[in-house]
């Protein structure tokens, strides 16, 4: 049996974008008026996801920070939708289990750089600006290739600015958005 559609190509809003529905597979995400879709994460993406995922959680814990630490969610941008690696986002709004996050509840947002080239420029140069635009004031992009290095920006006058480079092999402090100590080496490397 098949099944009758009108393809829809372009342009989107965020409202067509979120009823396409859940798919585990792929990532849809709305920049401008233009969607863009995104196959689901390698193994090194996703160990690095979770382990940076449950140091977050910790640190966010041991500071008794109002908010909650989640993966792949809906943020709602002035002109986007985007789906960061991990999102902390405030916890009365994430108390309201909503699909999607409005910018001004998201505190930090992690990117974890895509090894294709697409996927390179998408997560370096095309999501900074509009996260600043938005007024999310903390960005972190880890970087898995050729060493796993995380990258951390604060934002200042509309722009991110570098703050700290954490290198592989080394245990490096945090302190914003609170503390947490991390080995960006640590967060690919496979169990044992």
């Amino acid at each position: 049996m098949s099944v009758a559609h009108d393809p829809h190509y372009g342009p989107w809003t965020i409202e067509e974008v979120l009823a396409l529905g859940e798919d585990r597979g792929e990532r849809r995400e709305l920049m401008g008026e233009a969607l863009l879709m995104s196959p689901a994460p390698g193994t090194k993406h996703q160990r690095a996801s979770s382990r940076l995922w449950h140091l977050l959680e910790a640190a966010a814990e041991a500071a008794e920070a109002p908010v909650e630490v989640l993966e792949a969610v809906n943020v709602v941008l002035p002109d986007g939708l985007f789906i960061p690696d991990i999102a902390v986002v405030d916890a009365a709004a994430a108390a309201e289990d909503p699909v999607t996050y409005d910018a001004e509840t998201v505190l930090l947002v992690v990117e974890i750089v895509s090894p294709s080239s697409s996927g390179r420029r998408t997560d370096r140069l095309l999501k900074p600006p509009y996260y600043a635009e938005a007024g999310i004031e903390h960005l972190w992009r880890l970087e898995l290739e050729p060493v796993p290095a995380l990258i951390v920006s604060e934002l200042e006058n509309g722009r991110y600015v570098e703050r700290t480079v954490a290198q592989a092999g080394r245990t490096t402090l945090v302190e914003k958005p609170f503390p947490v100590k991390l080995d960006p080496g640590a967060l690919v490397r496979q169990s044992r």
